[in-house]
């Protein structure tokens, strides 16, 4: 690739691996008995879709949801404590309509412009977990 070419991320250039890495998901912890708690937010707020978890994983609590590319397992964690500096960074595609629906949810969302060739937030789910919302903006420049 030549050095002005794009990577999917927005910025660089791609590396190529012979493994063909991919994520298929996200795993965050939750603590016991917020299931349905996390159900409200990551479902009805974010407009997710859980999935039935695989019924020897099911015994173990937590909760798998979906949409479009993206899948996040919330698993029950005995000694749980919330991420507050890791997190999944998640791609949108209308982040203003996102931060929209997740103030009027009641949802803190915390502008943040300090990445290049993006915009972005991030938010807090249910439990304390932190997100990160962004989406590519070809107005802000990609270099650094």
């Amino acid at each position: 690739m030549s050095e002005h070419t794009v990577s999917a991320q927005g910025y660089g250039s791609d590396r190529r691996s012979p493994f063909g890495y991919g994520l298929h998901h996200v795993q965050l912890a939750i603590p016991a008995g917020s299931e349905e708690a996390c159900r409200d937010f990551y479902v009805d707020v974010l407009g997710m879709s859980e999935i039935t978890k695989p019924p020897v994983l099911a015994a173990r609590g937590g909760l798998w949801v979906r949409a479009d590319t993206l899948e996040i397992h919330l698993g029950v964690e005995a000694d749980f404590r919330p991420a507050r500096k890791a997190h999944p960074g998640i791609r949108v595609t209308d982040l203003n309509a996102l931060a929209e629906r997740l103030t009027s949810a009641g949802t803190e969302v915390i502008w943040d412009d300090n990445f290049p060739g993006h915009r972005r937030f991030y938010a807090h789910d249910n439990v304390g977990n932190r997100l990160e919302f962004l989406q590519q903006d070809p107005d802000i420049p990609a270099e650094w």
